[in-house]
């Protein structure tokens, strides 16, 4: 399940540090080890024991007399629990809809749209009418991305802890800037509040159509990415060379907070949200909009990320559940509707009774539905607590057996499926797979994810339908599954080449055709390192699109990258010979 692991590189933080407004030479700016799981420079947890205790207040933030203006991102002006009469962007005037319930009303108005990656995305719009559709982002990026721009447009307190001994111990990413314990701005991150332009308050007599017309740019951000592999950050809805902090600059008047997302985007994982300092466990039947569900495999390595769009109360306490998620390469937001979110849902990685390959119980591993904390202030200090309006729906992260029960009782409320509807869903994760390996056909991630819908696929069709699993493979496989085959992640460098692109599935599918077409069966050539991958690159030569065919580069860290050739997993699938008439004929 490598395609939730998360890619950066430190090019978003080359080059100088300010903008324009900083007198003083830039410091150097710390970061962190790369992390061989996550790829990425990425910050720890506190693995004490206070701290991963589970309690509505929560564990002690940043000291508030140490912070400083100049080290602040945003100002919060507002709390999480206060109501507003102004209307916004997913509430009318006189609303008394808390700001955590505005943060949910607005997650279930994004507009579900057919976006650029060729699947169901959102629409993003700001308070000041600009509409883009959703970023590419990874799972627990486009999470951290959601709840942070919408803390800033709003003025509402935000931070995250993380951990780093080297660097004192507790650090914490939010509002106020990247400080320790005692508040104070570590050493070498921004001093965002004069390092970078908020021109939210030169422009508020200005009407929206103003302030869109009059859009201010901020050119270094402008050039800041998030992965070394830039066709893996490219956003496309801004077109070709415009990256992640493009994007920022189109969507925030306040810069600080686009350059503090693009630090925190880099150093903060699917672990951050896992951990209680940051997020609390909830329990089924009080899910959300703006909730998240974690998948969790491992203790300490990736895990998958999933944003809650729309929550539907239907008759006799049923629910209807959507969702979106980022992924590997990045993606804009996915977005599945209830059927395809159960699966998720239902999951023993999300928490469930079972345990993983190291004897861990899932239910231990900190999966499972979640909600954010809210920053308040007290004694002194920032606390990320259990808002009072939600205590009643808190699972304490201790109470295992609670914890495992859910991924059950999800099962009960999202109601069960006919054979036949269960079938469709089934075929349906297949065709998103095979839809995201016709633009990126090195992934291994998604190579995984077919053959994960096909496993379920088996074993559903021989209990309803009286399938046996070569009848399944003659009715539903093609051509394309026998050339993606699945490969063992960690002794297959393909598995780290995130740079693929459609002409290249175009080359080893045409080059598979003419092979499988003679008269005398022959076993397709899969799309992997075989001593290199010169054979494709030859045919893509005589295709006349040599100059599309990209050679393989360490996109993601690689272990794997000195193998000489990629292993194949052990297959469910009957050999192509013995089904190749049904197969090339479900091509037609």
């Amino acid at each position: 399940m490598r395609f939730f692991s998360a890619t950066v590189s430190l090019s978003l933080i080359a080059g100088s540090m300010a903008s324009g407004c900083a007198s003083d030479a830039p410091e150097s700016e710390p970061t962190a080890a790369i992390d061989e799981d996550y790829g990425k420079p990425l910050y720890g947890v506190d693995d004490s024991a206070a701290s991963k205790a589970d309690s509505f207040d929560g564990a002690a933030g940043p000291k508030e007399a140490g912070l400083s203006s100049t080290s602040e991102v945003w100002k919060a002006t507002k709390r999480w629990y206060q109501t507003d009469a102004a209307a916004g962007l997913a509430w009318p005037a006189g609303s008394t809809l808390t700001w955590d319930e505005k943060y949910s009303a607005w997650i279930t108005s994004l507009e579900k749209i057919d976006g650029k990656d060729g699947h169901d995305t959102y629409r993003l719009t700001t308070p000041w009418g600009k509409s883009l559709e959703s970023p590419r982002l990874e799972c627990a990026e486009m999470a951290m991305f959601l709840r942070v721009t919408f803390a800033s447009w709003y003025g509402l307190p935000f931070y995250m802890t993380a951990y780093n001994a080297s660097m004192g111990g507790s650090m914490y990413f939010g509002h106020f800037g990247i400080v320790n314990s005692a508040g104070t701005r570590i050493s070498g991150f921004p001093k965002f509040g004069t390092d970078y332009k908020d021109y939210t308050a030169s422009l508020a007599t200005k009407t929206n159509a103003q302030i869109v017309a009059a859009w201010p740019k901020d050119a270094n951000l402008r050039t800041k990415s998030l992965a070394s592999n830039r066709d893996d950050d490219n956003s496309a809805v801004l077109g070709a060379g415009a990256y992640t902090g493009a994007y920022f600059d189109e969507i925030f008047l306040n810069k600080r907070t686009a350059h503090f997302l693009t630090r925190m985007l880099t150093y903060f994982g699917s672990i951050h949200l896992a951990s209680t300092q940051n997020t609390f466990n909830i329990r089924p039947e009080t899910i959300r909009a703006g909730d998240t569900l974690l998948e969790r495999w491992q203790r300490s390595g990736i895990g998958h990320t999933i944003v809650v769009a729309r929550v539907d109360h239907l008759a006799e306490g049923k629910l209807s559940i959507e969702t979106f998620f980022g992924s590997m390469p990045r993606i804009q937001g996915y977005w599945y509707d209830t059927n395809l979110s159960k699966g998720y849902f239902t999951s023993e990685l999300t928490g469930g009774e079972g345990s993983n390959y190291e004897g861990d119980k899932y239910a231990s591993l900190g999966g499972g539905l979640k909600r954010w904390r809210t920053p308040v202030s007290k004694s002194g200090k920032w606390y990320n607590i259990v808002p009072q309006a939600d205590r009643t729906a808190f699972v304490d992260g201790a109470d295992l057996a609670a914890i495992g029960k859910r991924p059950g009782q999800f099962q009960e409320l999202m109601g069960t499926l006919a054979p036949n509807e269960a079938r469709e869903v089934m075929l349906q994760r297949i065709d998103v797979a095979r839809s995201a390996l016709r633009l990126k056909p090195a992934s291994c991630s998604n190579r995984e994810r077919r053959e994960a819908a096909f496993d379920d696929l088996y074993e559903l069709s021989a209990e309803e339908f009286g399938m046996s699993e070569t009848e399944v493979d003659e009715t539903y496989r093609t051509l394309e599954d026998y050339v993606l085959a699945e490969l063992e992640y960690a002794q297959s460098k393909t598995c780290c080449w995130n740079s693929t692109n459609s002409d290249m599935y175009l080359v080893v599918m045409q080059l598979n055709e003419e092979r499988v077409s003679d008269s005398q069966c022959i076993e397709p050539l899969v799309f992997k390192n075989d001593n290199g991958y010169k054979v494709f690159a030859d045919y893509a030569a005589s295709m006349g699109l040599g100059s599309r065919w990209v050679a393989w580069s360490e996109d993601e860290p690689c272990a794997q990258r000195a193998v000489a050739r990629d292993i194949e997993t052990d297959h469910a699938w009957a050999p192509f010979c013995s089904v190749r008439d049904e197969v090339l004929g479900n091509e037609e």
